[in-house]
């Protein structure tokens, strides 16, 4: 029985074959792209890296709390809303909410280096082909365990491949720690120590690996004085993915990951998603389905709780 390790490699060499052919309509049987979504990512397993973006989620005390509330009319509406008016599914047919989002550097993100070199990057000028990459895991689990303030160097690195292989050209490298699994836990922006990554490593991994950008689940790169390694990254013209959550769920190697983000004219930080694709007999994860289209249908319909500032069913 195949392990899942020598499975992921074989779903991964698969699909990078594929993609890869000389002429696109020589892939998958001819069918061009679409053949490599019917005979690899179709029955692929899909597994979402992101945390829910909610009004008490953890965030640095530097940042003034962010709110929801029901979206109300901006002007008079003759005959069907007045100024002021919280818009309903009874009266109007529709609801909305109006989000006050005190930053840009909230919940799971994409950091661009605008964040902190202007002369770099905003959100919406990062390129389209950030969409899907080939996606490494390494952990520091057990390093964290005796540490909490550990940092990723490059022996770690080295070690991954040693096991794996080398880390492909323009991937995704996520650094599991386990720490977001006390996430929304608002302590947990108060923390002075957490899982880090060292600044040789991400130096190894942009200089000797050519990676796209490395991802964390806590909501900075390291506990240094100065953040060296967010420092060094953002004036260095390189992104970065912070807050990242269920590494557990993923291969260290053999998978995909798809990111989307919002396009924020001049955004300094981008809420971002997240998803693994997964081989398809890996243990978590969903697969595309025909319930996809229409979606489920709840017994509880979504109403907003003042209590918890947001809507819930």
């Amino acid at each position: 029985m195949q392990s899942n390790r020598s499975k992921t490699l074989a779903f991964a060499g698969t699909l990078c074959a594929i993609l890869s052919a000389t002429s696109p309509l020589r892939a998958a049987d001819d069918q061009g792209l679409w053949g490599v979504y019917e005979s690899a990512l179709k029955g692929a397993k899909y597994v979402d890296l992101t945390h829910t973006i909610t009004p008490s989620i953890p965030v640095w005390s530097g940042f003034a709390a962010s709110t929801f509330g029901p979206a109300r009319a901006g002007v008079d509406i003759e005959g069907y809303a007045k100024k002021g008016e919280v818009y309903t599914y009874e009266k109007h047919g529709f609801e909305a909410t109006e989000y006050t989002l005190r930053t840009d550097q909230l919940g799971t993100q994409l950091d661009p280096p605008a964040h902190w070199a202007p002369e770099y990057a905003a959100i919406d000028e990062i390129p389209a082909s950030y969409a899907i990459r080939p996606l490494v895991v390494i952990s520091i689990v057990d390093q964290v365990k005796e540490n909490p303030n550990y940092a990723l160097e490059v022996s770690d690195i080295e070690a991954w491949e040693d096991a794996n292989g080398p880390i492909p050209e323009g991937s995704v490298v996520f650094v599991r720690s386990d720490w977001s699994k006390d996430w929304p836990d608002p302590a947990l922006a108060t923390l002075k120590e957490f899982p880090q990554v060292g600044l040789d490593a991400l130096k190894f991994l942009h200089e000797e690996r050519n990676i796209l950008f490395h991802g964390h689940e806590p909501l900075d790169t390291d506990s240094t004085p100065t953040l060296e390694g967010e420092y060094w990254l953002m004036h260095n013209g390189y992104a970065q993915a912070e807050g990242v959550a269920n590494l557990d769920q993923v291969p260290e190697t053999g998978a995909l990951v798809m990111i989307g983000y919002p396009k924020f004219g001049g955004g300094l930080g981008g809420y971002a998603r997240y998803i693994a694709i997964c081989p398809p007999d890996w243990p978590h994860g969903v697969t595309v389905s025909a319930e996809d289209a229409p979606l489920k249908k709840f017994e509880t319909p979504l109403h907003f709780d003042e209590a918890k500032g947001m809507r819930v069913r």
